[in-house]
C-alpha cells in the first residue's frame, strides 16, 4: 500500500519550508508542498517533493491538494511583522478562507491529522499592557480581545479546528507561536519580524559605515523570541501527542527590543546610536509565553537562548545581504 501523503501549505515561507526540510530529513517518503509564491521564490525547495504553486484561498485547489493526504501542516497565511499586520487588517482576516477551505477539503478527503499554526496574537490585549510582562497562559485568551485583524482570524480558525474535531472526528492540533525567528526567512521588504529587521539594520549600519539605527517604539516592549529549531521540535512533539487544546509554543526568555539590539550589536562587534520612531507600529507593550502547559503535557519546552539563535540568524542574513549587494540570488 502506498503511504498517504503529508501536505505542507505555506511551504515556500519560513516555517513551512523548515517543516518540509525536517520531514525529509526524518525520512517522510511522500511530501506535497504548496505555496502561493512562484516556486523559484521559495526559501527552501526540494526536487524530490511534489511542489505546487496554488492559491489556497480558493476551494478547488484545496480539494485538489488534499486528495490522498493523511496529514496536513497548515502554515499558509498572508502575514508579516507588526508593520504589515497593523496596516493590512482586512488581508489578514481573509486568511480565514484558506483555513476554512483546507479544513473542509481535509475532512472530505479523509485526512487523519490537521496541524494549525496559530499565534500569540490571539491573547487578550488587557493582559499585555505595561512593560512588566506576566507570561501568558493558554486560558488567557477568553474573554476574547485579540490583536485586531490578524489575531481575530487566528482565534476564529482555532475554534474551527476544535469544532471539526468535535463534529467530524478529525484529529486537530493547534500551536500558538511566539515570535519565531531564524535562518531561511523574510529579512527585508516590510514583512520581516523584529529579530530579522534588527539584524538587517545592524548589518546595513556596519557595511555602510553609518553607525545609527532606528527602533520602532521606545524599545522597552517586552517579547519572547523562539528559535526555529525549537519551533519545529515543538510541532513534532505536539503532533505525536494527545494534546487537543491549543498550546503555547514559545521561549520563556523575555527581553526588551533594546535588549535584542544589544545582542545583535554584540554579535556584529559594533555599537550604534539609537533613535526611536515612537509613531511606528510597535504591537503590545509586553508579551511572553507561560510554558507550564507544554512542560506538563509534552515534557519539553523551547531551550535555545536568544544569543545562540540570533548568532545563527545574523550569520545567515549577513550572507543574504552580501549576496544581494553583489547582485546574486537571495537563496541559501
Amino acid at each position: 500500500m502506498v503511504a498517504s501523503t503529508v501536505l505542507v501549505t505555506g511551504a515556500g515561507g519560513f516555517i513551512g519550508g523548515q517543516i518540509v526540510a525536517d520531514l525529509r530529513q526524518r525520512g517522510e517518503p511522500n511530501l506535497r508542498a504548496v505555496d502561493l509564491k512562484p516556486i523559484e521564490e521559495w526559501y527552501q525547495c526540494f526536487d524530490d517533493v511534489d511542489n505546487r504553486q496554488l492559491d489556497l484561498r480558493l476551494r478547488s485547489p484545496c480539494m485538489d491538494v488534499c486528495e490522498g493526504v493523511g496529514v496536513v501542516y497548515q502554515m499558509a497565511c498572508d502575514m508579516g511583522g507588526m508593520g504589515f499586520i497593523e496596516s493590512n487588517k482586512a488581508l489578514c482576516m481573509l486568511n480565514v478562507l484558506i483555513n476554512t477551505h483546507l479544513l473542509e477539503a481535509a475532512n472530505v478527503c479523509g485526512t487523519e491529522s490537521f496541524f494549525y499554526a496559530s499565534s500569540a496574537c490571539v491573547y487578550r490585549a488587557d493582559k499585555q499592557r505595561g512593560y512588566d510582562v506576566t507570561p501568558l497562559k493558554e486560558d488567557d485568551v477568553y474573554p476574547a480581545m485579540p490583536e485586531d485583524g490578524y489575531g481575530w482570524e487566528k482565534l476564529f480558525s482555532e475554534r474551527m479546528c476544535r469544532h471539526f474535531m468535535e463534529d467530524f472526528g478529525m484529529r486537530t492540533r493547534v500551536a500558538r507561536f511566539h515570535n519565531v525567528y531564524g535562518p531561511h526567512g523574510t529579512w527585508d521588504g516590510g514583512r520581516e519580524k523584529a529579530p530579522a529587521a534588527i539584524c538587517r539594520k545592524v548589518i546595513e549600519a556596519k557595511v555602510r559605515g553609518d553607525h545609527r539605527i532606528e527602533i520602532w517604539g521606545d524599545g522597552n516592549q517586552g517579547r519572547s523570541f523562539t528559535y526555529i529549531d525549537d519551533c519545529i521540535e515543538g510541532i513534532r512533539r505536539l503532533m505525536e501527542s494527545s494534546v487537543s487544546d491549543p498550546i503555547n509554543l514559545g521561549s520563556s526568555e523575555t527581553v526588551s527590543i533594546n535588549d535584542l539590539v544589544d545582542v545583535v550589536e554584540e554579535i556584529a562587534g559594533i555599537r550604534l546610536e539609537r533613535t526611536y520612531k515612537l509613531d511606528a507600529p510597535k504591537g503590545v507593550d509586553g508579551r511572553s509565553s507561560d510554558n507550564t502547559m507544554i512542560i506538563e503535557k509534552l515534557g519539553w519546552a523551547p531551550s535555545t537562548s536568544l544569543r545562540d539563535g540570533i548568532e545563527k540568524t545574523y550569520a545567515w542574513i549577513f550572507d543574504q545581504y552580501t549576496a544581494r549587494e553583489k547582485g546574486l540570488a537571495h537563496k541559501v
